[in-house]
């Protein structure tokens, strides 16, 4: 299989193409390298994919020619994208409509003109749901996001689900719930707080810390991407990727209290704008269309993750 993965050296993405090369595929992977945190992460993500079945554009993917790149590819796995729900606001929701919408689209179209594409699988998030009405959230149930990071996945989405229904494109879109694990972006909450740990400094936490995630560790959203790219499932699909935790904010921090062998100290900060409650995911869909489930507990994850942190601060 020849695949190509947008975002490839970011957290998803650089992961995922290790797997897809350990397995024996053929990746060219695209990367505009945004500045949105510390671009030396994203060249380390990069540096350890090199080799003969690896090939980096470092390109935008609003301008770059992408018939060329996918004229003989097999799948596409569109990861890239601007994340982060804090930061969608304001003035920078014009970024977002471009990463997130504009280039899924343009991405959409030229799947249509490759004549190899078997399958454009799509990194959608759980931010889709906004405050959800009921837990475990289904794929049934209303999308209402709470944020405009959440607008601009779900309207890509759309766009999927739409090119699948006019055009036939084999599309399947994955709705992440926080993932988490080795290389995950410095700004999100695990690395933030076990990188504080490592260094012996307290933790930064917004709002009251009982707040409810469903974490997936990367290693299961990678698996679940691999079986999106091979099995049957009708072009258009949705499906969720839990990892089925359901774990509070706090409970996260005794583990790792528990992994850092002291108790750390936490600096406490207003909830921020369109951070929900709760997320919590129901996979039966996933189970009975690809056969995946999530294989990989938060204590054994943030383990691993902790490992990661802990040797780059050694």
């Amino acid at each position: 299989m020849k695949a190509m993965v947008t975002g490839a050296a970011g957290f998803v993405g650089s992961t995922l193409s290790a797997q897809l090369l350990a397995d024996g595929h053929e990746v060219v992977g695209v990367d505009a390298f945004t500045p949105y945190y510390d671009v030396a992460l994203k060249r380390e993500n990069v540096r350890r994919l090199a080799g003969p079945a690896f090939r980096l554009v470092e390109d935008d993917l609003l301008t770059v020619d992408l018939d060329p790149l996918l004229a003989d590819c097999d799948v596409v796995f569109h990861e890239a994208g601007q994340p982060g729900v804090r930061d969608s606001w304001g003035g920078d929701f014009a970024t977002y409509l471009e990463a997130n919408v504009r280039v899924t689209q343009r991405l959409l179209e030229a799947a249509r003109r490759a004549p190899m594409l078997r399958r454009f699988v799509y990194a959608s998030s759980s931010s889709v749901y906004g405050d959800a009405p009921a837990y475990p959230t289904t794929e049934e149930d209303r999308p209402s996001p709470v944020s405009p990071y959440g607008v601009t996945k779900l309207a890509a989405e759309h766009l999927c689900s739409l090119y699948a229904s006019n055009f036939g494109l084999p599309t399947v879109s994955l709705r992440y719930f926080t993932v988490y694990g080795p290389r995950q972006r410095p700004d999100m909450a695990f690395t933030r707080f076990l990188t504080a740990a490592a260094e012996g400094r307290p933790i930064e936490l917004y709002g009251s810390g009982e707040q409810i995630r469903d974490f997936t560790f990367v290693g299961d959203v990678v698996a679940a991407n691999l079986l999106a790219a091979s099995e049957d499932v009708p072009s258009g699909t949705v499906l969720n990727v839990a990892g089925g935790t359901n774990t509070s904010m706090l409970e996260v921090i005794d583990i790792i209290n528990r992994l850092s062998g002291s108790p750390l100290a936490l600096n406490r900060h207003p909830r921020s704008d369109g951070d929900v409650f709760r997320t919590g995911g129901d996979s039966s869909l996933a189970r009975e269309l690809l056969g995946w489930k999530p294989s990989v507990s938060i204590e054994e994850g943030l383990a691993l993750h902790w490992e990661w942190v802990a040797t780059r601060h050694a």
